[in-house]
C-alpha cells in the first residue's frame, strides 16, 4: 500500500457529548495536524446539527471518527455514515458493536483460543431485585480477590476500580455504575501490561511495537493517561523476544477474530509465564501526545503522518472496492 494520498479530502470527526470528548478533540487535533503536513486537505467536524448539512454539501473522500464513548464507538455513527455513501476509517458497524461490548468482546476472544480473565456481567438492576450483599458475596465466593470492576461498555479507564480488599468492592460497584447500568467484574490478571496496536493497510494486519505501560504512582486511570507525568511507557516493552511475539500475535488474532479493519489498540496483561491476558480492545485509539498507538506508531521509525496518510488511503482504497 502507498503512503500517497495526495488530493484526498479528509473529515476528522471529533468531540460528541461522551466523558471522553476532550480527548477526542485533542486526538482529533493532532490526527488533523499530522494529515495536514502530509499535504492532505482536513477538515475537523464535531457530532452535532450541522454534520449531516455538511456532509451533504462537502462530500469529502474519507471520514474518520476519532470519536468514544457510546455514539463513537457502538457502530451508531458507522451506521449513520453507511448509509451517507461515505469511506470511513476504521471498524464498520457490525464490528464496532462487538467490540464495543466487553463482554461479548471477551467471549469472541476466547473462542478463537485467546486467555481472558474469569469474568462475571451484572446489571445494576440485579443488585437491586435481589439484594446487593447477597450478589457481592456471591462474585466474591465465585471470583476471589483481587478483582477488576469496569463498565461493561467505555474507555479512558472511567469507572474502572481495582479491588484488593472485599471491603472495597461495595464502592467500587458505586463507581462502576456511574458510567454505566452493566458491570464486568473479572479476575485480576497480573503481570506487564501492554497495549499493542495494529494497523492493516491492505496487505494483512500486523502489530505495530508493543508499549508497556508503568505508572508512577496508582493505577493507570483517566488522570494517569492523559496527564504527562503519571506514568512511563517502554517501547517496545521490556519482555523476552518471545514473550513480546506471543503479545503481538495475540493481539492480531484479536484484531481479526473480531471483525476489525485499518486500525485497533488491545490492551493485554502478560503473566511471568508469558502468556498474554485479553483484557479490551479499543476500534477508536486515543491520538494525543500521551496515547499508546502514536508511541508504538512513532517506534517504527516511520513518519506519523505518513502512517495515517497510509490508513486514510487504506480506507478510501476498501471503499471503491466496495
Amino acid at each position: 500500500m502507498s503512503d500517497h494520498a495526495d488530493g484526498l479530502q479528509v473529515l476528522i470527526l471529533a468531540g460528541g457529548l461522551s466523558h471522553e470528548r476532550d480527548v477526542s478533540i485533542r486526538s482529533g487535533r493532532r490526527v488533523a495536524e499530522a494529515l495536514r503536513d502530509q499535504g492532505l486537505g482536513v477538515h475537523v467536524h464535531d457530532v452535532d446539527g450541522e454534520l449531516l448539512g455538511y456532509l451533504r454539501e462537502a462530500r469529502p473522500d474519507v471520514v474518520w471518527p476519532i470519536l468514544h464513548g457510546a455514539i463513537g464507538e457502538d457502530g451508531a455513527i458507522r451506521d449513520l455514515l453507511g448509509i451517507t455513501g461515505v469511506s470511513c476509517v476504521g471498524t464498520n458497524a457490525a464490528g464496532s458493536r462487538v467490540a464495543w461490548s466487553k463482554p461479548i468482546a471477551k467471549s469472541t476472544v476466547a473462542r478463537a483460543g485467546l486467555a481472558t480473565p474469569q469474568s462475571v456481567t451484572l446489571p445494576q438492576e440485579l443488585f437491586r431485585e435481589l439484594g446487593a450483599k447477597a450478589v457481592l458475596r456471591a462474585i466474591l465466593d465465585r471470583l476471589g480477590l483481587p478483582l477488576v470492576v469496569k463498565p461493561a461498555t467505555g474507555g479512558s479507564a472511567l469507572g474502572v476500580t481495582r479491588v484488593i480488599e472485599k471491603h472495597q468492592l461495595p464502592h467500587a460497584m458505586v463507581s462502576c455504575f456511574a458510567y454505566g447500568d452493566t458491570a464486568l467484574i473479572e479476575q485480576e490478571a497480573i503481570g506487564t501490561e501492554l497495549g499493542i496496536s495494529v494497523v492493516d493497510l491492505g496487505d494483512g494486519p500486523r502489530a505495530l511495537p508493543p508499549v508497556e505501560v508503568s505508572t508512577v504512582d496508582g493505577p493507570y486511570d483517566y488522570d494517569a493517561r492523559y496527564n504527562p507525568g503519571r506514568s512511563e511507557y517502554f517501547v517496545p516493552a521490556r519482555l523476552s523476544p518471545a514473550h513480546l511475539r506471543a503479545a503481538e500475535d495475540a493481539a492480531v488474532r484479536a484484531h481479526v477474530a473480531l471483525g476489525l479493519r485499518h486500525l485497533s489498540r488491545t490492551d493485554l496483561i502478560v503473566d511471568d509465564a508469558g502468556t498474554p491476558w485479553f483484557l479490551e480492545v479499543n476500534t477508536a485509539p486515543g491520538m494525543t501526545e500521551t496515547s499508546l498507538f502514536p508511541l508504538a506508531a512513532q517506534a517504527t521509525g516511520r513518519p506519523l503522518g505518513a502512517l495515517y496518510a497510509a490508513i486514510v488511503q487504506a480506507a478510501a482504497s476498501d471503499y471503491s472496492r466496495a
